[in-house]
């Protein structure tokens, strides 16, 4: 008797320690983990695309620290306005900020906007030191700026040539992010690989670019 109320008990006990059946709760959590952090990321990416034709459409991409570093060593020495197209968290235009220049940023998502507005107020910068602005800049001339920064991605950057060649004054220089311009020549670089970055004097245009300017104006 002893040895039948053993093994029931051991068989009772193997099925608990060792069922094959899968868990019902783990789809649902995973499921819910997933649609939370895709819900927390599309809060970053999504907001304010709907105002942006598909094709010149780009997720938030932060720069990173060093990034940062590099685009700074590229700014020492300039002067006048700065603008940061797609200004993200603010970081760029903070960083143009310390060299003295008059910066703005065009950010249309309202959640990474806020958030550099609120970081402006906390480091006690005034409007003319930093401005943040919920405008696609697609649609803004830029011609009043002489310090451009973009972190964009490699499918709009042949019609942000387009668009600057035809707005930016000769004196005007651009710096690129990660993603180089596919026309236009470079004055100089700093950094590599995912950090590297570019700087592009208008001036220094070939006589070619500048005939192209003439012709092809941003639409």
């Amino acid at each position: 008797m002893e040895d039948n109320i053993d093994t029931i008990l051991l068989n009772k006990t193997t099925t608990f320690l060792y069922n094959d059946k899968p868990s019902s709760w783990l789809p649902s959590l995973v499921t819910a983990c997933t649609v939370s952090t895709y819900a927390f990321w599309a809060m970053f990416v999504f907001p304010g695309f709907r105002k942006v034709p598909v094709k010149l459409r780009v997720p938030f991409l932060p720069s990173s620290k060093c990034q940062t570093t590099n685009v700074l060593k590229l700014l020492k020495g300039r002067e006048g306005k700065f603008v940061d197209l797609g200004s993200g968290d603010g970081r760029l235009v903070f960083t143009a900020v310390s060299l003295g220049l008059q910066c703005t940023g065009y950010e249309l998502n309202p959640v990474l906007l806020n958030w550099a507005k609120t970081l402006a107020r906390w480091r006690g910068l005034s409007p003319t030191q930093a401005t943040f602005l919920k405008q696609n800049f697609w649609e803004v001339d830029l011609s009043q700026y002489n310090n451009v920064t973009v972190f964009l991605a490699p499918c709009v950057m042949e019609t942000l040539e387009k668009k600057l060649l035809a707005e930016l004054s000769e004196g005007a220089r651009v710096i690129v992010c990660r993603f180089p311009f596919p026309h236009w020549p470079p004055t100089c670089t700093e950094g590599v690989g995912l950090n590297q970055v570019w700087a592009y004097d208008v001036m220094h245009l070939n006589g070619s670019l500048l005939h192209y300017r003439k012709l092809q104006p941003c639409t």
